[in-house]
């Protein structure tokens, strides 16, 4: 029996109840992981994956002969990412005899946590692991909406337009944060027409719905400006089990660089 280091093969869950649980993270990961439906993505290069190389040197200032020059390739370190969360034994049990609603709350939870860390760390920034966001990265002013959504349309028209100005070519997609995405979603534009319609024509590319994002992001698809490279792509574990519970989670480990900065604009609440 092959053992890896999700341990999937000791948990106490049928092949039927993994592939419950894979079919729903997998269905729950594809409405909240906006970052990746607008950067470029790489891998996934598997779990033994650790660094991404940046093509850079820095010279090593000590060298043990004379005469001998030397330089350290730089990378970038892949970070970890888990997001634990539970289910009963009973519910899997009760799923296997047939029962059409186990309770996987904990795992939209779960969910929501890692959706939320990668698209902050996308487009936001992560400090501590190494990561500069898009939006720390722009060299454009940020843009300010007013409350009113139907000046929507003009604020993405003057990121466009400021794309354009530094020769950053389309189509064009939006990122927009929980709040920007409800209110574009609610708003209709004088004459009914909807607002989200009128958006998709000035970007001639997608809008997004991006858990964690503050705000919304206008950036270039034309691809090589940001780049997401992943190890282990997004794969459920387990830990352990108790009498009453299956402890499991959600993990991957990633890194992010942005390689043109002038390729995206925020757009800012005032």
């Amino acid at each position: 029996m092959s053992i890896n280091h999700l341990l999937r093969t000791l948990a106490p869950i049928s092949h039927d109840g993994w592939q419950l649980l894979d079919k729903e993270a997998k269905e729950r990961l594809t409405v909240t992981l906006g970052a990746r439906k607008v950067v470029d993505f790489s891998g996934p290069h598997g779990w033994s994956y650790s660094s991404t190389n940046l093509g850079r040197t820095e010279a090593v200032a000590d060298v043990p002969v004379v005469g001998i020059s030397a330089c350290r390739r730089e990378v970038l370190r892949l970070t970890e990412v888990r997001a634990e969360f539970i289910v009963s034994r009973r519910d899997l049990l009760d799923y296997d005899r047939g029962a059409a609603d186990p309770d996987l709350r904990d795992l939209d939870r779960a969910v929501m946590r890692m959706a939320s860390t990668e698209n902050i760390a996308v487009f936001h920034g992560w400090e501590s692991a190494g990561i500069t966001g898009i939006t720390e990265s722009s060299p454009n002013a940020a843009i300010e909406r007013v409350e009113d959504f139907n000046d929507y349309p003009r604020r993405v028209a003057l990121a466009v337009t400021a794309l354009l100005r530094n020769g950053i070519s389309g189509p064009y997609g939006l990122a927009l944060g929980p709040n920007d995405y409800t209110a574009v979603i609610e708003t209709s534009e004088h004459g009914g027409y909807p607002l989200l319609d009128h958006l998709r024509q000035i970007l001639g590319g997608p809008i997004v719905w991006a858990a964690g994002v503050r705000g919304a992001v206008v950036l270039s698809l034309r691809g090589g400006d940001f780049l997401f490279e992943s190890g282990q792509d997004l794969s459920l574990g387990y830990d352990y089990h108790d009498g009453e519970a299956i402890h499991l989670y959600l993990e991957q480990s990633f890194s992010f660089r942005v390689a043109t900065p002038e390729a995206a604009v925020e757009m800012v609440g005032e």
